[in-house]
């Protein structure tokens, strides 16, 4: 049986190689993919009642800063009320980013639709202020009608959650913020 992280695995293998087209089976998997240069290659047409992959490759989210890189400083002002809009704006960017980095991110592992319940009637696997546990289920993302639990890969209380519900994700993309020190 093939995983949702074996999945993900063959997605960007498949993104990075010159193949336009994969088909797999494996017992009552089946699994088909095709990136843009299908399309292009193709004038845009698709032939009909295929089920694919997403058209592009997933994304990646550009690396978080470096700590070792200083946080930009504001201009020299006699008080708060005197400061630009712009300049009280960086330096509350800044403190923000300071407060963040002791928080863990919760991605996902795969490009899909983020739920944060099973059914619209069901509470949230988790909402600000829940303490959660390695393991423990945080929301569901879908991918080709298969609803993929994402478990928690850190232990804490979650801060903030960062995507809308039912909204697309992409690989690698930041669900939830964990405080692990809570």
């Amino acid at each position: 049986m093939v995983d949702y992280k074996e999945i993900t695995k063959l997605i960007k293998l498949i993104s990075e190689s010159n193949l336009t087209e994969f088909k797999m089976k494996d017992g009552d998997l089946e699994l088909s993919i095709r990136t843009d240069k299908y399309v292009k290659k193709n004038k845009g047409s698709l032939p009909p009642q295929q089920a694919m992959m997403p058209a592009q490759p997933p994304q990646m989210m550009a690396p978080p800063s470096q700590p070792n890189q200083a946080a930009p400083q504001a201009a020299p002002a006699a008080s708060q009320d005197n400061q630009s809009p712009n300049t009280a704006e960086a330096a509350g960017n800044a403190a923000a980013e300071e407060d963040n980095k002791d928080l863990v991110e919760v991605k996902s592992p795969i490009v899909g639709t983020f739920y944060r319940s099973s059914a619209p009637d069901k509470p949230p696997y988790a909402k600000v202020g829940d303490e959660v546990s390695v393991g423990d289920v945080v929301c569901i993302v879908e991918a080709m009608k298969l609803f993929n639990e994402i478990e928690s890969e850190v232990s804490g209380k979650v801060v903030k959650v960062l995507v809308e519900d039912a909204t697309p994700v992409e690989y690698d993309q930041p669900l939830f913020l964990v405080d692990p020190k809570a």
